[in-house]
């Protein structure tokens, strides 16, 4: 089991991923936490599933697995998406985890107060 509330797996070990994606990205990375997923910006534009194709593939990428692994379990045309990674062994569970781990996560503003006081 993981301690990653956006990282779980599965009882047949696959991991399922909780995702939120920015498509239209300058490139493709892990950027933090929004909320209780994973943020992810990619390259790709929002049209024709190219971002899910894309997802798809940087996933599989980073997880090690062939392409097909990587499927897309719910939220096709949405930006929360979850994605289920079958066969990445215990190797990508940890570079998933670290990948939530070493990214800050992505912060509101506290409030609209000038900085200098006025």
């Amino acid at each position: 089991m993981t301690d990653a509330v956006w990282l779980r797996e599965a009882a047949d070990g696959a991991l399922v991923l909780m995702l939120h994606i920015q498509p239209g990205a300058k490139k493709t990375e892990f950027v933090g936490l929004h909320g209780e997923a994973m943020k992810v910006r990619l390259a790709a534009p929002p049209v024709d599933g190219k971002a899910n194709a894309a997802l798809c593939a940087f996933l599989a990428e980073f997880c090690g697995v062939p392409k097909s692994a990587v499927t897309l379990v719910s939220g096709e045309t949405s930006r929360a998406k979850r994605v289920r990674v079958a066969g990445a062994g215990a190797g990508a569970a940890a570079r998933l985890r670290n990948a939530g781990r070493l990214t800050r996560p992505v912060r509101h503003l506290r409030s609209a107060e000038p900085v200098d006081g006025r």
